[in-house]
């Protein structure tokens, strides 16, 4: 069950949307058990951002997980930060990644 929500200031076209999503449900096989079966994505666009004192491009993936083990979690972080330099021109060193654990979560009125 993962999910990725990636926020920027850059404007995204379908295009690019369209390429990350296809990205990142390949780099999402990184980590072991996940697959773009259960991935679910979200974009938030041209969001006013200052990263090191600058409004020049960047942006944060915030990816939610449950049931997963962080000691993969340096391959995926390098993953989508080179997904969203490629497809965006986000430059890599301006792209946060952080990782929440979820311990509870509902699908389709139960939960895991």
């Amino acid at each position: 069950m993962p999910y990725i929500a990636t926020t920027t200031n850059a404007r995204l076209t379908d295009g690019q949307r369209d390429a990350m999503k296809r990205r990142m449900g390949e780099a999402i096989r990184l980590l072991p058990g996940k697959s773009e079966q259960w991935l679910m994505l979200s974009w938030r666009d041209g969001t006013p951002m200052a990263f090191q004192g600058s409004d020049a491009p960047c942006a944060i993936c915030e990816v939610k997980l449950y049931g997963a083990s962080p000691e993969h979690y340096d391959r995926l972080t390098g993953a989508l930060c080179a997904i969203v330099e490629q497809e965006t021109g986000v430059p890599a060193g301006r792209v946060y990644v952080t990782y929440q654990e979820i311990e509870n979560w509902g699908f389709d009125g139960g939960n895991f």
